[in-house]
């Protein structure tokens, strides 16, 4: 049985199986050009002698730079298939982000597309020359060797696999309560062991024509192999524009993307959603952060019935699923729930001396999965406290109702979802306290009809001085990016306290939550 294990498929063996397997298909479309999975299947190997030729070697971690792009997917591919551990920078994230992921992951190479990111990957090299043995471009640019011509003059070169399911696949960064990035370091085993789940519990369509407008360096991501692996075909784009979204929708024959509520907002509000032939589409999935349920009925009248809601997070993905099904308007009481527990993946709502609540209790939701990630890297503690008892502890409190769907309640920690983002309090207020007019700064997550939460910030100025909350909202959107900015900003005497001295942000959140329930789907 063991050996069995050991020798089952990684990821990366799965996607070049699937290459082979339909050779004339398409495998990726975008704007101005295609590529066929015999054409991604040679790209591969061509990329890794060009890898390979550079120094690029087995063990090392590869930091990649990219909006969506199907030729730095494969590069992704192609460095994991020679050993390489990967690690992929936020496309939208700031230069001391990038830098942090780059220096915690011990990143000797850095991939860079510089045709979204040249400025961005130029700085990184610069600033992370003493670290980065290697800086390789997908394309020309200023900085770096072209690994594409590189690649081009290898010519024909089969695709290598040393992939084995023990060895270290890839770090995926999150926020923390330090308001410092944590890496979840996953193993081949984990991460083909995700991609089986995904494919088996989401109501895929029999051939996917799945649209990525979010970024599949990240949780769209997720979604190319399994598509993949049915002979589907991946339509990119650069980013979320309604009417180019809508537009190539109906052109292509799109039946499955993914979004966060604030794209479906987006959609529900646009002039030409019911002019536009959307007939084809099967699966919406949808999550990353609450919908109202209002607008969920209305997409479900004039989209139709294709939703379906994801639960899951760095740590551990997929976790549950609400799927289409679920959303029947004469049961509205599911839109509230995050869906119902995933084949492969055990949850238990417990509560904080790490016991099962009783029935219909809230607990912290804590997960067993072979797709669960195996430690955060170099963070021993923060490992142990995330692991205590032997369940991955997500952070999130929920109820589970007689069937065994999740309602998360909320948030063990102050992390607010924005239109799909993800942001950590302890950064905002960090930079906002750098302010030399600024005594106190506290940041939580309050209502949005679009984007779920917004960012608001309460600011304590120091005597005899008046910061202006434009200068401080830009100071943060320099630093960290405009997802991170806040968009209120209100000026207070003091900021309540706990008996212990800490800013009581229950206290400051139920001024903007009152008769509103603060939940995550």
């Amino acid at each position: 049985m063991q050996d069995r294990i050991a020798g089952a498929p990684t990821g990366t063996t799965m996607t070049l199986r699937a290459f082979q397997r339909f050779p004339d298909r398409m495998a990726f479309v975008w704007d101005g050009g295609s590529l066929t999975y015999r054409g991604a299947h040679a790209l591969i190997g061509r990329l890794q002698a060009a890898m390979s030729a550079s120094g690029l070697k087995k063990g090392q971690t590869a930091a990649f730079l990219s909006a969506n792009s199907a030729e730095t997917w494969c590069a992704g591919v192609a460095a994991q298939g020679l050993g390489l551990v990967v690690t992929w920078l936020h496309p939208l994230g700031s230069l001391a982000d990038h830098l942090d992921v780059v220096e915690d992951s011990g990143a000797t190479a850095l991939i860079v597309d510089p045709h979204t990111h040249a400025q961005r990957g130029g700085e990184l090299a610069a600033k992370a020359a003493d670290r980065l043995a290697t800086v390789l471009t997908m394309g020309q640019a200023d900085f770096g060797r072209d690994l594409m011509a590189a690649a081009e003059r290898a010519g024909e070169a089969a695709p290598v696999d040393l992939t084995d399911p023990d060895d270290y696949a890839i770090i995926n960064y999150t926020g923390g309560t330090t308001g410092k990035s944590k890496g979840a370091i996953r193993r081949h085993r984990s991460t083909a062991a995700s991609a089986v789940s995904i494919a088996a519990d989401f109501e895929f369509p029999a051939v996917p024509r799945y649209l990525a407008a979010a970024p599949i360096t990240h949780v769209s991501g997720t979604k190319v192999l399994p598509s993949l692996l049915r002979g589907g075909t991946i339509h990119l784009l650069k980013g979320f524009e309604p009417e180019k979204f809508l537009a190539t929708i109906e052109r292509e024959k799109i039946n499955f993307t993914l979004m966060v509520p604030t794209m479906i907002y987006v959609l529900l509000d646009h002039p030409k959603l019911d002019r536009t032939d959307l007939s084809s589409l099967e699966l919406v999935l949808y999550g990353a952060s609450p919908m109202s349920p209002t607008r969920l009925v209305e997409g479900l009248e004039r989209i139709g019935p294709v939703f379906s809601q994801l639960y899951g997070q760095t740590e551990c993905y997929p976790v549950s699923v609400l799927r289409k099904a679920d959303h029947d308007a004469k049961r509205p009481e599911l839109f509230a729930s995050c869906g119902f527990p995933i084949a492969s993946c055990s949850v238990s709502l417990r509560d904080e001396d790490n016991n099962e609540v009783k029935p219909g209790e809230a607990g912290e939701i804590c997960v067993r999965a072979p797709h669960a990630m195996e430690q955060y890297w170099k963070r021993p503690e923060q490992t142990a406290e995330a692991f205590k008892g032997g369940w991955l502890h997500t952070g999130d409190v929920a109820r589970a109702d007689e069937r065994g769907y999740l309602y998360i309640v909320d948030r063990k920690k102050d992390m607010i979802v924005s239109g799909g983002f993800n942001i950590f309090p302890r950064e905002v207020e960090d930079v906002l306290s750098s302010h030399p007019d600024v005594a106190m700064a506290a940041v939580i997550g309050v209502p949005h009809e679009k984007w779920g939460e917004a960012v608001a910030a309460l600011i304590v100025a120091k005597p005899g001085t008046r910061p202006a909350a434009e200068a401080l909202m830009q100071l943060v959107k320099d630093r960290k990016g405009g997802t991170h900015a806040p968009k209120q900003i209100e000026f207070v005497d003091s900021l309540p306290l706990t008996a212990v001295g800490k800013v009581d942000k229950k206290v400051l959140r139920a001024k903007y939550w009152a008769g509103q329930t603060r939940q995550v789907g």
